[in-house]
């Protein structure tokens, strides 16, 4: 039977529970006092995101191996091995599960809610954004014959950004997102004059 009551108890151990928080020892008697510092130090951003995974995927599969890189405003992390690709889940679900809390752990070590947090898993993110962009181009010849916008299902954010750019330079047609939240989808209308 499962004893665990609270989030805390599933998160301990990945570096992000306050059960990972250790207390520093105590100084020795006759050791000089360091003046206290402003504020908490933070963690580098990309070593706690890579510790955050690899002790996340050692629980799912030790097999597994992640690698973090960074570029420009965002952290990107790779996880890589034989079946890998069954982390995304369904949709992608549990990957943008796992993309989330990696973002409040990174909020929380590194002190760095600006960086995005862009995790894939055996490729699952490259092909979906290949199959997006390939929507878009047929989407598009559809729009710029029929001269009607054609509005899409609701889609995260992420999804909407590989539209978006795959027909930014596009002759014939514009993207815009409309609604808001979850609701918020893409439409793509003819470009006009």
């Amino acid at each position: 039977m499962d004893n665990r009551t609270n989030l805390d108890d599933y998160l301990a151990g990945l570096g992000i529970a306050g059960a990972d928080d250790v207390a520093p020892p105590p100084p020795a008697p006759d050791a000089p006092q360091a003046a206290p510092a402003l504020e908490a130090a933070h963690e580098d951003p990309r070593a706690v995101l890579e510790r955050f995974l690899r002790g996340l995927v050692s629980r799912i599969d030790p097999d597994l191996s992640v690698t973090v890189r960074e570029v420009e405003d965002a952290l990107e992390a790779e996880i890589t091995g034989e079946n890998a690709a069954r982390l995304a889940g369904r949709d992608g679900r549990t990957l943008g599960a796992i993309e989330v809390i990696a973002y409040t752990v990174l909020a929380k070590q590194a002190g760095r809610s600006d960086l995005r947090v862009r995790v894939d898993v055996g490729g699952f993110r490259r092909r979906q954004a290949d199959t997006l962009a390939k929507l878009a181009e047929r989407l598009a010849v559809q729009v710029a014959k029929s001269g009607e916008p054609h509005e899409l299902q609701p889609m995260p954010p992420a999804e909407r950004r590989v539209i978006h750019i795959a027909l930014k330079e596009h002759p014939d047609v514009m993207s815009e997102s409309i609604g808001e939240g979850a609701s918020r989808r893409l439409v793509i209308k003819p470009r006009h004059g």
